[in-house]
């Protein structure tokens, strides 16, 4: 995996939030594989899959905007991993199931290991494929 057509959004975001650009690429091939339009079951929108009420509170108002999806997706990791006291698994599994689940389970709820194992595995990827570069 080397580039997506959203890279110049990711670096502002990875740079503006401090997140690695990879985190932010895995979990938005994990979420909606690079899919501006993507909607899920539960509801969730766009690139980075920000659920309605998650979108309204980072100030998304346009979910379907790629930059504002990914900034929005971007500052919500980082707040995670803030919560989380640099745990990115936990923080990963925050994004996906949200951060009460993970602190009711004490960790990573099992319904959300395959997730934080698949995004890492992405995040990995795409810097594998950057210092190839």
């Amino acid at each position: 995996m080397k580039t997506t057509k959203y890279d110049s959004i990711f670096k502002k975001a990875a740079k503006k939030y401090n997140v690695s650009e990879s985190l932010l690429k895995g979990i938005a091939k994990a979420e909606s594989n690079f899919n501006a339009k993507d909607v899920s079951s539960s509801g969730a929108m766009g690139v980075m899959q920000l659920m309605p009420e998650t979108a309204k509170g980072l100030g998304v108002s346009n979910p379907y905007d790629p930059e504002e999806n990914i900034m929005g997706g971007a500052k919500c990791i980082a707040q995670k991993i803030k919560e989380f006291n640099g745990d990115i698994r936990l923080a990963l599994a925050a994004y996906n199931a949200g951060s009460g689940a993970v602190k009711r389970n004490g960790g990573i709820p099992s319904y959300c290991k395959s997730y934080v194992s698949k995004v890492l595995s992405y995040k990995k990827a795409f810097e594998t494929a950057k210092s190839a570069s």
